[in-house]
């Protein structure tokens, strides 16, 4: 009977032990452990591991043991070289928008990590990515509203406000800006690219960009005349300093547009007094049109109104 009770004993203490055979026991613990969970002795050993699956392009693999350095070792080095590897895991994969937030990871947790001004490169190229239109893989990972070039071209003026790609985000913060129609943000912007990189390439463009926020402002549904003159006066000034630049061009093809544009508006507000029997009021107006746009074709329509109006007397 002894022996069938030491029997079952030594079986019932057998059952408690996990029966997986990659379980086993840590003393310094005093748990089991799966060692396939575990990291590796010391960071470096860790990191390297994690790397051979990035290199082997095995990337969830990988993505999984970087993270695994950063819980074990999170003051290392391998740590923000970890949290670096899986911003380019992230790259690769096309998450783009992951990608960005990984690397910036680094800058935030690890400032003075040697990865940083590559870092600022990258982040500024998958700004470009979404501002030309590219679109991220679907992860569940929520973006921002609009376009997440707004949130990463600020990011990288703000990791480094007078490195290389500084003036160049900040000028294309002002482009995403204007395109989604946030004129007075853009003018903001570009005003910056004026003020903080006044010798960069990028100054003589946003004079040009600062115009035609003016313009667009002055082409909303409401005619705004104190905008059209802003962005007449800015069109020619910049026509002035800078005529040999490409934009001159297009800058003086705006004055003509804004000219007719306020022709328009002229003739309309005259129609206005017409119709409510202020002839005089209407005349000032069509004669206004006739001095200052001859050559328009608002001109020759103030002159037919003109001669309507004589004989009205």
């Amino acid at each position: 009977m002894r022996r069938i009770a030491l029997i079952l004993v030594l079986i019932l203490s057998f059952s408690a032990v996990p029966a997986y055979p990659y379980w086993i026991w840590t003393p310094k613990s005093g748990k089991w452990v799966n060692p396939k969970t575990q990291p590796k002795p010391t960071p470096k050993e860790q990191f390297e591991f994690a790397k051979s699956f990035y290199d082997d392009k095995k990337y969830e693999d990988a993505k999984r043991e970087f993270l695994k350095t950063l819980k074990a070792y999170p003051k290392s080095f391998e740590a923000s070289e970890s949290q670096y590897y899986l911003g380019l895991v992230e790259e690769e994969e096309g998450n783009l928008y992951e990608a960005f937030k990984a690397y910036q990871r680094v800058i935030d947790k690890y400032p003075f990590s040697e990865r940083i001004k590559e870092i600022n490169e990258r982040e500024y190229k998958i700004g470009e990515k979404f501002m030309s239109g590219e679109k991220r893989k679907a992860m569940g990972v929520a973006l921002p509203v609009e376009n997440p070039a707004i949130e990463i071209f600020t990011k990288v003026i703000e990791n480094s406000t007078y490195g290389p790609q500084a003036a160049a985000a900040q000028y294309k913060l002002g482009l995403v800006l204007k395109s989604i129609l946030r004129y007075y943000e853009a003018e903001e912007a570009f005003n910056k690219v004026i003020s903080n990189y006044p010798d960069s390439e990028w100054a003589e463009a946003s004079k040009f960009q600062i115009a035609a926020c003016r313009a667009a402002v002055s082409r909303g549904p409401d005619y705004d005349q104190g905008a059209a003159k802003e962005a007449k006066e800015k069109f020619e000034e910049f026509a002035r300093e800078h005529p040999e630049a490409s934009l001159s061009r297009e800058a003086e093809k705006n004055v003509q547009e804004l000219i007719e544009k306020d022709a328009e508006s002229a003739y309309n507000i005259g129609r206005f007094y017409e119709k409510q029997k202020a002839y005089e009021a209407a005349r000032i107006y069509y004669e206004d049109i006739i001095s200052k746009t001859p050559y328009s074709p608002w001109s020759a329509k103030a002159l037919e109104r003109i001669r309507l109006l004589e004989k009205k007397k």
